[in-house]
Protein backbone atom coordinates (compact mmCIF):
# COMPACT_ATOMS: atom_id res chain seq x y z
CA UNK A 1 0.00 0.00 0.00
CA UNK A 2 1.79 3.21 -1.51
CA UNK A 3 1.83 6.34 0.99
CA UNK A 4 -1.66 8.01 -0.70
CA UNK A 5 -3.54 5.01 -0.46
CA UNK A 6 -2.46 4.73 3.18
CA UNK A 7 -4.14 8.20 4.06
CA UNK A 8 -7.05 8.04 2.02
CA UNK A 9 -7.33 4.20 4.47
CA UNK A 10 -6.92 6.34 7.17
CA UNK A 11 -9.34 9.34 6.51
CA UNK A 12 -11.71 6.56 5.60
CA UNK A 13 -11.93 5.06 8.72
CA UNK A 14 -11.45 7.77 11.06
CA UNK A 15 -15.02 8.71 9.96
CA UNK A 16 -16.58 5.79 9.45
CA UNK A 17 -15.38 5.82 13.73
CA UNK A 18 -16.67 8.98 13.93
CA UNK A 19 -19.98 8.89 12.08
CA UNK A 20 -20.71 5.26 13.87
CA UNK A 21 -20.32 6.17 16.82
CA UNK A 22 -22.61 9.61 16.45
CA UNK A 23 -25.35 7.50 15.08
CA UNK A 24 -25.77 5.39 17.80
CA UNK A 25 -25.77 8.29 20.23
CA UNK A 26 -28.59 9.67 18.14
CA UNK A 27 -30.30 6.58 18.42
CA UNK A 28 -30.33 6.98 22.35
CA UNK A 29 -31.47 10.91 22.16
CA UNK A 30 -35.18 10.50 22.29
CA UNK A 31 -34.66 7.49 25.39
CA UNK A 32 -35.26 8.46 28.71
CA UNK A 33 -32.95 6.94 31.44
CA UNK A 34 -35.71 4.78 32.19
CA UNK A 35 -36.24 4.04 28.77
CA UNK A 36 -32.47 3.15 28.55
CA UNK A 37 -32.74 0.76 31.75
CA UNK A 38 -35.57 -1.57 30.45
CA UNK A 39 -34.65 -5.43 29.92
CA UNK A 40 -37.97 -7.36 28.55
CA UNK A 41 -36.13 -10.89 28.65
CA UNK A 42 -32.46 -12.22 27.74
CA UNK A 43 -32.30 -12.04 24.54
CA UNK A 44 -32.97 -8.89 24.81
CA UNK A 45 -30.25 -5.81 26.49
CA UNK A 46 -31.00 -2.47 27.48
CA UNK A 47 -30.30 0.68 25.17
CA UNK A 48 -28.00 1.94 28.10
CA UNK A 49 -25.83 -1.96 27.88
CA UNK A 50 -25.33 -1.97 24.24
CA UNK A 51 -23.59 1.95 24.61
CA UNK A 52 -21.38 0.52 27.01
CA UNK A 53 -20.55 -2.77 25.59
CA UNK A 54 -19.61 -1.02 21.75
CA UNK A 55 -17.48 1.25 24.01
CA UNK A 56 -15.91 -1.71 25.97
CA UNK A 57 -15.03 -3.80 22.65
CA UNK A 58 -13.05 -0.94 21.52
CA UNK A 59 -11.24 -0.03 24.65
CA UNK A 60 -11.04 -4.30 25.56
CA UNK A 61 -9.56 -5.17 22.20
CA UNK A 62 -7.23 -1.73 20.77
CA UNK A 63 -6.32 0.43 23.64
CA UNK A 64 -5.90 -1.63 26.18
CA UNK A 65 -3.45 -3.97 24.33
CA UNK A 66 -1.93 -0.94 22.20
CA UNK A 67 -1.69 2.14 24.50
CA UNK A 68 0.70 1.58 27.24
CA UNK A 69 -0.43 4.03 29.67
CA UNK A 70 -4.16 3.67 28.79
CA UNK A 71 -6.39 3.15 32.13
CA UNK A 72 -10.00 2.34 32.10
CA UNK A 73 -12.26 4.45 34.13
CA UNK A 74 -13.48 1.70 36.19
CA UNK A 75 -11.79 -2.07 35.76
CA UNK A 76 -15.38 -3.80 36.78
CA UNK A 77 -16.14 -2.03 33.38
CA UNK A 78 -14.85 -4.97 31.80
CA UNK A 79 -16.90 -7.46 33.53
CA UNK A 80 -20.33 -5.50 33.64
CA UNK A 81 -20.40 -5.12 29.77
CA UNK A 82 -18.73 -8.15 28.32
CA UNK A 83 -20.87 -9.87 26.46
CA UNK A 84 -20.03 -13.32 25.51
CA UNK A 85 -16.24 -13.36 24.46
CA UNK A 86 -14.88 -15.76 27.61
CA UNK A 87 -11.02 -15.16 26.60
CA UNK A 88 -11.58 -11.88 27.29
CA UNK A 89 -12.31 -12.56 31.06
CA UNK A 90 -15.64 -13.37 33.25
CA UNK A 91 -19.27 -11.69 32.16
CA UNK A 92 -21.97 -10.41 33.96
CA UNK A 93 -25.32 -12.02 33.98
CA UNK A 94 -26.88 -12.17 30.43
CA UNK A 95 -30.23 -12.19 32.38
CA UNK A 96 -29.78 -9.63 34.61
CA UNK A 97 -28.01 -6.57 32.37
CA UNK A 98 -31.64 -4.50 33.60
CA UNK A 99 -30.25 -4.19 37.15
CA UNK A 100 -27.07 -2.74 36.31
CA UNK A 101 -28.45 0.85 37.51
CA UNK A 102 -24.64 2.01 38.07
CA UNK A 103 -22.43 3.34 36.34
CA UNK A 104 -25.05 5.58 35.42
CA UNK A 105 -25.66 7.01 31.65
CA UNK A 106 -24.01 10.16 32.65
CA UNK A 107 -21.06 7.75 33.32
CA UNK A 108 -21.31 5.55 30.06
CA UNK A 109 -21.60 8.59 27.89
CA UNK A 110 -18.34 10.05 29.75
CA UNK A 111 -16.75 7.21 29.11
CA UNK A 112 -17.90 6.55 25.78
CA UNK A 113 -16.53 9.83 24.85
CA UNK A 114 -13.15 9.38 26.64
CA UNK A 115 -12.55 6.53 24.42
CA UNK A 116 -13.84 8.26 21.09
CA UNK A 117 -10.74 10.31 22.22
CA UNK A 118 -8.49 7.76 23.09
CA UNK A 119 -9.01 5.74 19.74
CA UNK A 120 -8.80 8.85 17.74
CA UNK A 121 -5.66 10.07 19.24
CA UNK A 122 -4.02 6.14 18.67
CA UNK A 123 -5.32 6.69 14.74
CA UNK A 124 -3.20 10.06 14.14
CA UNK A 125 -0.23 8.35 15.54
CA UNK A 126 2.81 7.13 13.42
CA UNK A 127 2.75 3.90 14.17
CA UNK A 128 4.01 0.56 12.44
CA UNK A 129 1.12 -1.00 13.11
CA UNK A 130 -1.68 1.39 12.16
CA UNK A 131 -3.18 -0.77 9.20
CA UNK A 132 -3.82 -3.27 12.08
CA UNK A 133 -5.14 -0.92 13.69
CA UNK A 134 -7.45 0.42 11.57
CA UNK A 135 -8.71 -3.39 10.61
CA UNK A 136 -9.68 -3.56 14.37
CA UNK A 137 -11.54 0.15 14.50
CA UNK A 138 -13.09 -1.31 11.35
CA UNK A 139 -14.96 -4.00 13.09
CA UNK A 140 -15.22 -2.34 15.60
CA UNK A 141 -17.38 0.07 13.77
CA UNK A 142 -19.46 -2.77 12.17
CA UNK A 143 -19.73 -4.46 15.47
CA UNK A 144 -21.24 -0.97 16.70
CA UNK A 145 -23.68 -1.30 13.48
CA UNK A 146 -25.13 -4.62 14.72
CA UNK A 147 -25.38 -2.82 18.15
CA UNK A 148 -27.70 0.01 16.77
CA UNK A 149 -29.98 -2.31 15.10
CA UNK A 150 -30.34 -4.12 18.63
CA UNK A 151 -30.77 -0.84 20.20
CA UNK A 152 -33.90 -0.44 18.16
CA UNK A 153 -35.42 -4.30 18.42
CA UNK A 154 -34.41 -4.18 21.95
CA UNK A 155 -36.28 -1.28 22.98
CA UNK A 156 -39.55 -1.87 20.91
CA UNK A 157 -39.93 -4.87 22.89
CA UNK A 158 -39.48 -3.64 26.18
CA UNK A 159 -41.82 -0.54 24.83
CA UNK A 160 -44.73 -3.09 24.16
CA UNK A 161 -45.08 -4.18 27.41
CA UNK A 162 -45.86 -0.48 28.52
CA UNK A 163 -50.09 -0.31 28.60
CA UNK A 164 -49.09 2.99 27.24
CA UNK A 165 -47.84 1.65 24.13
CA UNK A 166 -45.62 4.81 24.00
CA UNK A 167 -44.26 5.44 20.41
CA UNK A 168 -40.02 5.49 19.92
CA UNK A 169 -40.26 9.01 18.68
CA UNK A 170 -44.10 10.51 19.43
CA UNK A 171 -43.41 12.65 16.58
CA UNK A 172 -42.51 10.54 14.29
CA UNK A 173 -45.54 10.38 11.36
CA UNK A 174 -46.71 6.43 10.39
CA UNK A 175 -45.21 6.22 6.88
CA UNK A 176 -47.94 3.93 4.78
CA UNK A 177 -46.45 0.94 2.56
CA UNK A 178 -46.15 1.00 -1.10
CA UNK A 179 -48.73 -1.19 -2.88
CA UNK A 180 -47.97 -4.76 -2.73
CA UNK A 181 -47.20 -5.51 -6.38
CA UNK A 182 -49.37 -8.91 -7.73
CA UNK A 183 -47.10 -11.68 -6.71
CA UNK A 184 -45.38 -12.82 -9.46
CA UNK A 185 -41.45 -15.68 -9.34
CA UNK A 186 -38.69 -15.16 -11.78
CA UNK A 187 -36.83 -17.98 -12.69
CA UNK A 188 -33.27 -18.57 -12.34
CA UNK A 189 -30.97 -21.29 -14.26
CA UNK A 190 -29.05 -22.33 -11.37
CA UNK A 191 -25.90 -24.07 -12.36
CA UNK A 192 -22.88 -23.72 -10.88
CA UNK A 193 -22.01 -20.50 -9.06
CA UNK A 194 -19.55 -18.67 -6.36
CA UNK A 195 -20.96 -17.67 -2.68
CA UNK A 196 -19.03 -16.00 0.23
CA UNK A 197 -16.84 -12.86 0.32
CA UNK A 198 -14.95 -11.58 -2.60
CA UNK A 199 -11.79 -10.37 -0.44
CA UNK A 200 -13.38 -6.91 -1.32
CA UNK A 201 -13.89 -4.76 1.28
CA UNK A 202 -14.84 -5.75 4.95
CA UNK A 203 -16.11 -8.57 5.80
CA UNK A 204 -16.80 -11.22 9.13
CA UNK A 205 -14.98 -14.18 8.80
CA UNK A 206 -18.42 -16.29 8.63
CA UNK A 207 -18.95 -14.73 4.90
CA UNK A 208 -16.24 -17.02 3.93
CA UNK A 209 -14.14 -18.97 1.93
CA UNK A 210 -15.96 -18.30 -1.25
CA UNK A 211 -16.51 -21.21 -2.43
CA UNK A 212 -18.40 -23.31 -5.53
CA UNK A 213 -22.27 -24.55 -4.95
CA UNK A 214 -24.05 -26.58 -7.50
CA UNK A 215 -27.78 -24.83 -7.32
CA UNK A 216 -31.40 -26.55 -9.41
CA UNK A 217 -33.05 -24.24 -11.31
CA UNK A 218 -35.53 -22.33 -8.39
CA UNK A 219 -37.61 -19.14 -8.97
CA UNK A 220 -37.34 -16.36 -6.33
CA UNK A 221 -40.62 -14.21 -5.20
CA UNK A 222 -40.69 -10.43 -6.90
CA UNK A 223 -41.12 -8.79 -3.38
CA UNK A 224 -41.71 -10.31 0.55
CA UNK A 225 -44.96 -11.74 1.96
CA UNK A 226 -47.08 -9.33 2.85
CA UNK A 227 -49.39 -8.47 5.76
CA UNK A 228 -52.47 -9.13 3.72
CA UNK A 229 -51.32 -12.86 2.78
CA UNK A 230 -50.01 -13.17 6.03
CA UNK A 231 -53.91 -12.51 7.21
CA UNK A 232 -54.97 -14.91 5.30
CA UNK A 233 -52.85 -17.71 6.06
CA UNK A 234 -54.65 -16.81 9.72
CA UNK A 235 -57.99 -16.72 8.62
CA UNK A 236 -57.08 -19.83 6.83
CA UNK A 237 -56.52 -21.73 9.76
CA UNK A 238 -52.61 -21.67 9.14
CA UNK A 239 -51.80 -21.22 13.21
CA UNK A 240 -53.89 -24.50 13.98
CA UNK A 241 -52.97 -26.76 10.77
CA UNK A 242 -50.65 -29.23 12.88
CA UNK A 243 -49.82 -31.11 9.24
CA UNK A 244 -48.24 -27.43 8.05
CA UNK A 245 -45.46 -27.28 10.51
CA UNK A 246 -42.17 -28.54 11.94
CA UNK A 247 -42.58 -30.31 14.82
CA UNK A 248 -40.27 -28.63 16.94
CA UNK A 249 -42.54 -25.70 15.72
CA UNK A 250 -45.77 -26.65 16.46
CA UNK A 251 -45.18 -27.44 19.82
CA UNK A 252 -43.46 -23.77 20.34
CA UNK A 253 -46.21 -22.33 18.58
CA UNK A 254 -48.49 -24.16 21.05
CA UNK A 255 -46.07 -23.73 24.26
CA UNK A 256 -46.15 -19.48 23.19
CA UNK A 257 -50.00 -19.60 22.26
CA UNK A 258 -48.68 -17.83 18.85
CA UNK A 259 -51.91 -17.23 16.73
CA UNK A 260 -50.42 -13.81 14.77
CA UNK A 261 -47.30 -12.61 14.18
CA UNK A 262 -45.27 -10.81 17.90
CA UNK A 263 -47.03 -7.47 18.29
CA UNK A 264 -50.06 -8.17 16.49
CA UNK A 265 -53.72 -7.94 18.17
CA UNK A 266 -57.54 -8.13 17.10
CA UNK A 267 -59.09 -5.18 17.75
CA UNK A 268 -62.98 -4.00 16.36
CA UNK A 269 -62.33 -6.81 14.56
CA UNK A 270 -59.14 -5.27 13.04
CA UNK A 271 -55.62 -6.37 13.31
CA UNK A 272 -53.65 -3.80 14.75
CA UNK A 273 -49.95 -4.08 15.58
CA UNK A 274 -47.15 -2.25 17.88
CA UNK A 275 -43.95 -1.23 15.97
CA UNK A 276 -41.19 1.93 16.81
CA UNK A 277 -44.02 4.40 15.13
CA UNK A 278 -46.83 3.22 17.78
CA UNK A 279 -49.83 1.56 17.46
CA UNK A 280 -51.85 1.23 14.39
CA UNK A 281 -54.43 -1.10 12.32
CA UNK A 282 -51.95 -3.38 10.56
CA UNK A 283 -51.10 -2.20 7.11
CA UNK A 284 -52.23 -4.47 4.23
CA UNK A 285 -49.80 -4.25 1.89
CA UNK A 286 -46.49 -3.78 3.95
CA UNK A 287 -44.15 -6.73 4.43
CA UNK A 288 -44.64 -9.13 7.62
CA UNK A 289 -42.40 -9.07 9.66
CA UNK A 290 -41.60 -10.40 13.11
CA UNK A 291 -42.43 -14.10 12.09
CA UNK A 292 -40.00 -16.85 13.63
CA UNK A 293 -38.46 -19.17 11.25
CA UNK A 294 -41.13 -21.89 12.10
CA UNK A 295 -43.79 -19.70 11.36
CA UNK A 296 -42.08 -18.56 7.91
CA UNK A 297 -41.62 -21.89 6.99
CA UNK A 298 -45.05 -23.23 7.61
CA UNK A 299 -46.50 -19.86 5.47
CA UNK A 300 -44.32 -21.48 3.06
CA UNK A 301 -45.59 -24.62 2.27
CA UNK A 302 -49.55 -23.23 3.11
CA UNK A 303 -48.77 -21.08 -0.07
CA UNK A 304 -47.34 -23.86 -1.90
CA UNK A 305 -43.80 -22.70 -2.14
CA UNK A 306 -40.68 -22.90 0.29
CA UNK A 307 -38.27 -20.58 1.56
CA UNK A 308 -34.68 -20.07 -0.57
CA UNK A 309 -31.66 -21.46 0.74
CA UNK A 310 -28.69 -18.68 1.33
CA UNK A 311 -26.72 -19.92 -1.91
CA UNK A 312 -29.85 -19.16 -3.82
CA UNK A 313 -30.67 -15.81 -2.34
CA UNK A 314 -26.91 -14.85 -2.72
CA UNK A 315 -26.60 -16.02 -6.61
CA UNK A 316 -29.64 -13.93 -7.27
CA UNK A 317 -28.34 -10.65 -5.10
CA UNK A 318 -24.45 -10.94 -6.05
CA UNK A 319 -25.28 -8.29 -9.26
CA UNK A 320 -28.23 -6.77 -8.24
CA UNK A 321 -27.52 -2.65 -6.44
CA UNK A 322 -27.91 -2.52 -2.66
CA UNK A 323 -30.65 -0.28 -2.36
CA UNK A 324 -33.87 -0.70 -0.36
CA UNK A 325 -35.32 0.31 2.88
CA UNK A 326 -32.56 0.29 5.72
CA UNK A 327 -32.08 2.64 9.20
CA UNK A 328 -31.30 5.50 7.38
CA UNK A 329 -34.34 6.05 5.54
CA UNK A 330 -36.03 6.76 9.22
CA UNK A 331 -39.18 4.78 8.05
CA UNK A 332 -38.07 2.20 11.42
CA UNK A 333 -40.74 0.23 9.69
CA UNK A 334 -40.67 -2.02 6.67
CA UNK A 335 -42.60 0.02 3.52
CA UNK A 336 -42.69 -2.35 0.78
CA UNK A 337 -41.55 -2.18 -2.70
CA UNK A 338 -39.41 -4.45 -5.66
CA UNK A 339 -35.83 -5.75 -5.08
CA UNK A 340 -34.17 -7.89 -3.14
CA UNK A 341 -32.97 -5.44 -0.11
CA UNK A 342 -33.94 -4.18 2.96
CA UNK A 343 -37.42 -3.70 5.02
CA UNK A 344 -36.93 -7.30 6.67
CA UNK A 345 -34.51 -9.75 7.23
CA UNK A 346 -35.52 -12.89 4.99
CA UNK A 347 -35.36 -16.20 6.33
CA UNK A 348 -33.51 -18.67 4.36
CA UNK A 349 -33.71 -22.66 4.74
CA UNK A 350 -30.22 -22.86 5.51
CA UNK A 351 -28.88 -23.85 9.07
CA UNK A 352 -25.84 -21.31 9.99
CA UNK A 353 -23.03 -23.41 9.54
CA UNK A 354 -18.96 -22.99 8.29
CA UNK A 355 -18.35 -22.85 4.80
CA UNK A 356 -16.15 -25.31 3.31
CA UNK A 357 -12.59 -24.19 4.90
CA UNK A 358 -13.90 -21.68 7.24
CA UNK A 359 -11.00 -21.65 10.14
CA UNK A 360 -12.02 -19.76 13.64
CA UNK A 361 -9.97 -17.05 14.06
CA UNK A 362 -7.47 -17.09 17.16
CA UNK A 363 -7.91 -15.10 20.18
CA UNK A 364 -11.02 -13.75 22.01
CA UNK A 365 -12.43 -12.01 18.55
CA UNK A 366 -12.28 -15.31 17.15
CA UNK A 367 -15.49 -15.85 19.49
CA UNK A 368 -17.39 -13.23 17.21
CA UNK A 369 -18.82 -15.91 15.10
CA UNK A 370 -17.61 -19.22 14.99
CA UNK A 371 -19.01 -20.43 18.28
CA UNK A 372 -22.71 -19.70 17.31
CA UNK A 373 -22.41 -22.16 14.17
CA UNK A 374 -25.48 -24.63 15.36
CA UNK A 375 -28.94 -24.72 15.77
CA UNK A 376 -29.39 -21.38 14.05
CA UNK A 377 -30.44 -20.37 10.36
CA UNK A 378 -29.58 -17.65 8.27
CA UNK A 379 -31.39 -14.70 7.18
CA UNK A 380 -30.49 -12.21 4.34
CA UNK A 381 -31.00 -8.69 2.95
CA UNK A 382 -30.96 -6.32 5.99
CA UNK A 383 -33.98 -4.96 7.53
CA UNK A 384 -35.29 -1.27 8.21
CA UNK A 385 -33.03 -0.68 11.13
CA UNK A 386 -30.21 -2.40 9.88
CA UNK A 387 -27.53 0.53 8.59
CA UNK A 388 -27.50 0.28 4.70
CA UNK A 389 -23.10 0.48 5.27
CA UNK A 390 -23.72 -3.22 6.67
CA UNK A 391 -25.04 -5.01 3.53
CA UNK A 392 -23.25 -7.23 0.68
CA UNK A 393 -24.89 -9.73 -1.32
CA UNK A 394 -22.60 -12.32 1.13
CA UNK A 395 -23.42 -11.29 4.45
CA UNK A 396 -25.65 -13.63 6.62
CA UNK A 397 -26.69 -12.68 9.85
CA UNK A 398 -28.49 -15.48 12.54
CA UNK A 399 -31.11 -16.59 14.49
CA UNK A 400 -32.55 -19.43 16.54
CA UNK A 401 -35.53 -20.55 14.71
CA UNK A 402 -38.19 -19.64 17.74
CA UNK A 403 -37.01 -15.63 17.64
CA UNK A 404 -39.45 -12.74 16.47
CA UNK A 405 -38.14 -10.37 18.31
CA UNK A 406 -36.15 -8.90 15.20
CA UNK A 407 -37.55 -7.86 12.00
CA UNK A 408 -37.30 -10.87 10.63
CA UNK A 409 -39.97 -11.75 7.49
CA UNK A 410 -39.72 -13.83 4.17
CA UNK A 411 -39.09 -14.14 0.60
CA UNK A 412 -40.93 -17.46 -0.53
CA UNK A 413 -39.00 -19.40 -3.42
CA UNK A 414 -40.08 -22.52 -5.85
CA UNK A 415 -38.27 -24.85 -8.01
CA UNK A 416 -37.91 -25.35 -11.38
CA UNK A 417 -41.32 -26.59 -12.29
CA UNK A 418 -43.87 -25.89 -9.44
CA UNK A 419 -46.72 -23.81 -10.24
Amino acid sequence: MNASNGTDRRTHIVKLFEDTRAHTDALAAPLSAEDMMLQSMEDASPAKWHLAHTTWFFEEFILKPRVADYRSPDPRFATLFNSYYVQAGPRHARDRRGLISRPALAEVQVWRARVDHAIAALIAEGRDDLQAILELVELGCHHEMQHQELVLTDLLHGLSFNPLLPAYKPDAAPRPAKQAAPLTFEWHPGGLVEIGHDGAGFAYDCEGPRHKVWLEPFALANRLVTNGEWAAFIDDGGYEAQALWLSDGWARARTEGWDAPLYWWRQDNTWWRYSLRGAGPVDMDAPVTHVSYYEAEAFARWAGARLPTEAEWEAAAAATPVAGNFLESGALDPVGGPGLWGDVWQWTQSAFLPYPGFRTPEGALGEYNGKFMSGQMVLRGGSCVTPAAQMRASYRTFFYPHQRWQMLGLRLARDDGDG
